[in-house]
């Protein structure tokens, strides 16, 4: 009886087979044995790079994070965590949907290369202005990094008095005020009321031929508002999240449950 004769696999059908397997198994070997090393980093949430002008998060995002939410690779070892959310609003007045500038603390499994002292994240750069993703159980989150540091961070936050002011206010504002009405960032109440001042005040407009009349007196109120503020301090300046710096001068933009406070200017900081 004959013989079978065994025919040959082709040396390119094997190269094509066997690399990829050996490949496969580097990587393999490569995240059982290799040493993890931490670093914290801060990421603001968005998609592209930090400097191509995104869509904001909206309301729902929020909702879908939480600290301690961790991020793991194949075998099912951390690679990810996150450590604390914080997000504020923004684009208050000019559309109805609730925006939100969200920021996260994270720590992170990286690489460090000696040779050109960079770190890598998921074999990505891992510096401030990159980009960088993660999957955390239910969400996929894409962001840039704002801030990296080999330990924790250690951040300063006080407790500051601000008066806040708006001109040409409508009636209805003064009343829509609330006294201890708060805004809770994710992470703590960071802006409370405490007071609310007004005094009355009128617009007179003109008539198509440049007459006035009572019917063109609109009457409107001068508010300030007393707050509390739990702002941030880094490098002798104040901040309200991560971006917004607290001086007199500049806006406040915060919505409390019963309020949104757009178009507010800060006059004092005590």
């Amino acid at each position: 009886m004959a013989k079978k004769k065994i025919k040959s696999i082709p040396i390119t059908t094997f190269l094509f087979i066997a690399i990829p397997v050996f490949v496969v198994l580097v990587i393999f070997l490569k995240l059982a044995t290799s040493k993890t090393e931490y670093v914290y980093a801060k990421v603001k949430i968005s998609q592209g790079f930090w400097w191509a002008k995104a869509v904001k998060p909206d309301i729902w995002f929020t909702s879908a994070l939480e600290g301690g939410a961790i991020e793991k690779n194949l075998l099912g070892k951390p690679i990810a965590e996150v450590l604390e959310v914080r997000y504020y609003n923004t684009d208050l007045g000019s559309i109805n949907e609730e925006k939100y500038d969200i920021y996260l603390s994270l720590k992170l499994a990286a690489d460090y290369n000696d040779r050109t002292q960079k770190y890598t994240y998921k074999r990505s750069i891992l510096a401030i202005g990159s980009p960088i993703d993660l999957e955390i159980p239910g969400t996929q989150i894409t962001g840039t990094v704002i801030d990296i540091s080999e330990q924790e961070f250690d951040e300063e936050y006080v407790e500051k008095i601000v008066y806040i002011t708006k001109k040409f206010a409508y009636p209805w504002e003064f009343d829509a005020i609330i006294i201890g009405d708060k805004y809770f960032d994710g992470t703590e109440f960071v802006f409370e009321v405490l007071d609310k001042y007004q005094t009355k005040t009128a617009a007179i407009s003109s008539g198509y031929y440049g007459t006035t009349t009572s019917g063109t007196t609109d009457t409107i109120s001068y508010i300030v508002v007393k707050a509390k503020v739990k702002a941030k301090l880094k490098n002798n300046k104040l901040f309200f999240g991560e971006e917004r710096t607290i001086r007199s001068g500049n806006l406040l933009t915060v919505a409390t449950d019963n309020y949104s406070f757009a178009g507010y200017i800060i006059g004092r900081v005590e």
